[in-house]
């Protein structure tokens, strides 16, 4: 029986991680199992470093508090984790094996993944080395595979179409193109939502390789019955035809982390809309403000349902496996489903050929919406 567990959050931060842990706790407190939590995600693994939680104190009051009370980590990969020796050379060495050594010297019955692909895939590893696991998918990307939605995912959009209210005004005042650029490296989920949600002219997504010429003609016929400004929305990771992604930064994090900060792509867009329009054209970048702050009320209801959930599957011993929503309910998947071909353990990095990342497809309702209001997607 379960009598033990641990969670862990891991990757970037966002707005539902204490929702979702709070649920966790409470759930196991209503069944006589005790919760700790691991600090800075898979490097507290790592290193043994947690605390008890409990509602009466050290999880009280997190409903409503952004980030997490556990800290996260978004570049420790403990199957390729970076070593600095004395002399200051760098090594890269698979530490698995003393995270498996801690949990069960710990005696840890379970413990929770919160997070996205990668956080997953080194779950799914872990699986694989006798720990019994369970995933909660997070991003505010919503791009985990096999669920209808992550939570985090509503905070950011619900603040993309803020700033896209907030731009509006702007825009019409100055007769300017405002460019928002909002988070989404490989898939346009939060732009293309906020952009139905925020009224935008144009939206450009990284599924999409998009045509300036085709935004740009948008634009004038607005121009044409008196629009004299517009409002576009850029993915992160979206990228002109034959052309790449905007790179902000390049790091030496060893292999299995993110080494590639993106950033620039709507300031390009910028650049090339007021050229081939004749109207300014500024760009705002949202960056980490989508993913601090208070979550929506959605996103305290979709934490809370995936904690409890995923406690329910430990006390019913359904290990290794992601809490997702199918269809709207409940459920869960294998791991190894979620992780689709991205087997070789270590590999952690999301995003890859071979990861099973969830991305919008051109059938998919948001996009036929889009089309239908006359959205310019770029194509």
């Amino acid at each position: 029986m379960v009598k033990k567990v641990a969670i862990l959050a891991n990757g970037g931060d966002v707005s539902g991680f204490n929702a979702v842990i709070r649920a966790i706790v409470k759930t196991a407190e209503n069944n006589g199992v005790e919760c700790y939590g691991f600090i800075d995600g898979y490097r507290g693994l790592l290193k043994n470093e947690y605390i008890q939680l409990s509602s009466a104190n050290t999880a009280s009051g997190i409903l409503q508090k952004g980030g997490s009370i556990i800290s996260s980590s978004t570049n420790a990969n403990v199957f390729h984790y970076k070593v600095v020796d004395e002399e200051g050379n760098v090594t890269y060495q698979d530490l698995s094996e003393q995270c498996v050594q801690n949990v069960k010297d710990d005696g840890f019955d379970c413990i929770f993944t919160l997070g996205g692909d990668s956080t997953q895939k080194s779950a799914r590893d872990f699986s694989l080395r006798g720990i019994h696991v369970i995933g909660v998918p997070k991003t505010i990307d919503n791009d985990v595979a096999c669920t209808d939605i992550t939570f985090g995912y509503n905070t950011a959009v619900s603040v993309a179409t803020e700033a896209l209210d907030r731009l509006h005004t702007t825009a019409e005042t100055h007769h300017r193109i405002m460019v928002l650029e909002v988070m989404g490296r490989e898939a346009g989920w939060i732009a293309l939502e906020s952009a139905i949600a925020g009224g935008a002219d144009v939206a450009l997504i990284p599924e999409i390789p998009y045509d300036i010429e085709k935004a740009a003609q948008a634009i004038k016929e607005r121009q044409k019955i008196g629009k004299n400004f517009s409002i576009v929305v850029v993915s992160e990771g979206a990228f002109p035809k034959g052309g790449d992604v905007s790179i902000a930064h390049e790091r030496d994090g060893g292999e299995g982390v993110i080494n590639i900060q993106l950033g620039g792509a709507g300031e390009k867009v910028a650049k090339e809309l007021e050229k081939l329009t004749g109207l300014t054209a500024r760009c705002t970048v949202l960056g980490y403000m989508q993913r601090g702050g208070t979550p929506t009320a959605f996103d305290r209801v979709l934490s809370t349902k995936y904690g409890s959930k995923a406690m329910e599957l430990a006390l019913e011993g359904k290990f290794n496996v992601l809490t997702v929503i199918k269809n709207g309910k409940l459920d869960y998947v294998d791991l190894e489903e979620v992780v689709g071909n991205n087997k070789e353990i270590g590999a952690v990095q999301g995003g890859t050929k071979e990861s099973n990342v969830r991305i919008v497809t051109m059938d998919h309702d948001l996009v036929k919406t889009a089309r239908d209001i006359g959205i310019n997607l770029g194509d």
